[in-house]
């Protein structure tokens, strides 16, 4: 009698576990590049585009900095830093209107500004957000643009206060219909880590995909060992569409040419793989965007 009970327990808990909803997301054919920030003349028509993934362009970057050679922070009243002679609203139009599937967004912060850093670095949370809601609506609008990311490196403010201001911002865009998507781009650094792991926590609902710079571990990095770290990062920001990353200079992490697509293959079958991104446009141009090519290409296959 007991074992039935026993058997019958069993039966409703895996039933019942069965039901819930899943927290993780679903594979996607997604695939997104960085482009503009080393102003080495690449184009949106450089970047082979297969009309069978969805592309997403990653303006790199709009800081809240001066544009004067000495830069200095503006408390979120972003300017635009990429290449806008090769990348700007006409461009933008041209290449979403040639391409149904393409989309355009922009990276907000990067790692440097004239010849440091580029610090976040808000007065108050009131005044960043509404200077960031004003300066960046304008941009966005002007450049037709569809969603934002968030790739801020360096920190003068606490984490709490990175959360609010980015929450917050991402809640007003994103309510008031100015963008569609929004993207965190983080890597594996305590300070890093610990202002996106608190954005995460507070506003992940608001954060479609997550941009994770795989590409910022060591050079040489092998197959298993991403595909550990990617479970690492999938578990620091669970339910999220944490996306697989190489660098086209091959400055660091698992290369294309040393098991990346064997990588995606395995995420592939396991069904997730997310989407891939690419840093960036400008160093890719060199090698005729071989790797895009091949990413979109194992992205659209079934």
């Amino acid at each position: 009698m007991e074992s039935s009970k026993l058997i019958l327990s069993l039966f409703i808990l895996q039933a019942l576990f069965i039901s819930l909803p899943s927290t993780q997301a679903a594979p996607s054919n997604l695939f997104r590049e960085y482009i503009g920030a080393e102003f080495n003349n690449v184009k949106f028509s450089d970047v082979p585009i297969n009309p069978n993934v969805d592309f997403h362009f990653i303006l790199s970057f709009a800081i809240d900095y001066t544009t004067s050679s000495s830069a200095s922070p503006t408390d979120g009243n972003f300017n635009v830093f990429w290449d806008s002679d090769n990348l700007g609203p006409s461009q933008v139009s041209s290449i979403k209107s040639k391409h149904p599937n393409v989309k355009v967004a922009l990276s907000l912060g990067g790692d440097s500004v004239g010849n440091g850093y580029a610090y976040f670095n808000p007065s108050s949370v009131d005044s960043w957000v509404q200077n960031a809601v004003s300066s960046l609506t304008g941009i966005i609008k002007e450049y037709n643009l569809d969603g934002i990311d968030i790739d801020y490196e360096h920190f003068s403010a606490d984490p709490d206060t990175f959360a609010e201001c980015i929450g917050q911002l991402l809640t007003t865009l994103k309510g008031n219909g100015i963008i569609s998507f929004a993207s965190i781009a983080p890597f594996d650094d305590d300070q890093v880590q610990s202002h996106y792991t608190a954005l995460w926590k507070s506003y992940g609902h608001l954060i479609d995909y997550v941009n994770f710079q795989f590409y910022a571990y060591d050079q040489g990095t092998s197959v298993s060992q991403f595909l550990n770290y990617f479970n690492t990062q999938r578990s620091n920001y669970n339910g999220g569409k944490v996306l697989a990353s190489f660098t086209s200079d091959g400055s660091g992490g698992l290369s294309p040419n040393d098991g990346f697509f064997t990588a995606c293959i395995r995420l592939k079958s396991r069904g997730e793989l997310y989407g891939i991104f690419v840093w960036s446009a400008d160093d890719s141009k060199a090698n005729g965007f071989r790797y895009e090519k091949q990413s979109q290409a194992m992205l659209a296959s079934h």
